[in-house]
């Protein structure tokens, strides 16, 4: 149960960090057999702005991507499972530009990242699966035919590069990017993104009455941080709204030092403030101090009835 958990937290993730990048699809069906695809990644023509804040996520999501994120290490069957669907959806873009008698480009083709927390030797063997100089430690490429690679979390340097895939491991490697995601300047936007689903994970493995010991312990983990980012927003919200309380109350005594100003004024001028003058005193206040003080000063009783009384509108 919990799997599928975590397995949602990590579509849900990869789809709020890559949206502003492109269009996602978390899942996409493909032909064949009922098949999904956790995420599928394909880039704005025209963007705005670049990715590069993502580290090395952002390094991937720079052309048509299929992100497949597992809980617990792939096995095998798992990754034949991924490679599958990455050549019916490839299938599937031939068939369709042979449809349209255009030809299918290289760029078309979608690059398949299987993310895992750990993988074996033996199991990167299997699918003959190699390093790259052109990469991080952690990534290993299938032949060029698959356009395809396996990301194993627990292997990636501990960089801020790294950070945005390494909070989709588990055990100590995920431990540590909550850590380093703590340490993040609070306005970084990609921090609160993930705190956000890393809060929503946690009530949904609290509300799951199995779990196992990395789960409760990753539980322990965001308590305290989500205590401390609540109690943080409540400080925020008291200070802006004693802030907002000053500014008002500014603004009110402001307002009704001038209300003592204009009513001085007539009662200095008219001998005393009967109920004709009083209703002018608003529309009077409508006006600026160095538009209604001179009027004060120079208009007869009448003339300020006549151009701002209530009841000469």
């Amino acid at each position: 149960m919990t799997r599928f958990i975590h397995d949602q937290f990590a579509k849900d993730y990869l789809e709020k960090l890559l949206t502003p990048y492109g269009v996602v699809q978390a899942p996409r069906r493909v032909a064949g057999e009922v098949r999904e695809i956790d995420v599928w990644f394909a880039p704005n023509s025209q963007q705005n702005s670049t990715p590069e804040d993502l580290g090395l996520l952002g390094r991937l999501a720079t052309s048509i991507s299929i992100f497949e994120p597992y809980r617990n290490a792939a096995s095998d069957d798992e990754i034949g499972d991924c490679l599958l669907k990455v050549l019916e959806v490839r299938g599937e873009l031939r068939r369709e530009a042979n449809r349209n008698n255009t030809r299918l480009q290289e760029s078309d083709l979608p690059k398949l990242w299987i993310i895992t927390p750990t993988a074996s030797e033996n199991l990167l063997s299997q699918f003959g699966a190699i390093p790259s100089q052109d990469w991080v430690t952690g990534m290993y490429f299938l032949p060029s035919y698959f356009r395809s690679a396996i990301i194993a979390v627990h292997q990636l340097p501990a960089t801020i590069d790294t950070l945005w895939l390494r909070i989709l491991g588990k055990g100590n490697a995920q431990k540590r990017a909550i850590d380093e995601l703590e340490a993040l300047p609070v306005n970084n936007p990609y921090r609160a993104a993930a705190l956000e689903l890393l809060y929503n994970l946690q009530r949904n493995l609290q509300a799951n009455q199995i779990q196992d010991e990395e789960d409760r312990e990753l539980i322990m983990r965001l308590a305290p941080l989500y205590q401390q980012d609540r109690e943080q927003a409540m400080q925020q919200g008291m200070q802006q709204g004693m802030q907002q309380g000053i500014q008002q109350g500014m603004q009110q005594g402001v307002q009704e030092g001038e209300r003592l100003v204009v009513e001085n004024l007539l009662r200095v001028r008219f001998g005393s403030l009967d109920a004709e003058l009083s209703s002018a005193i608003d529309r009077l206040l409508s006006l600026p101090p160095e538009e209604f003080t001179p009027l004060l000063l120079q208009l007869s009783r009448e003339e300020l009835l006549a151009r701002f009384a209530q009841n000469n509108s």
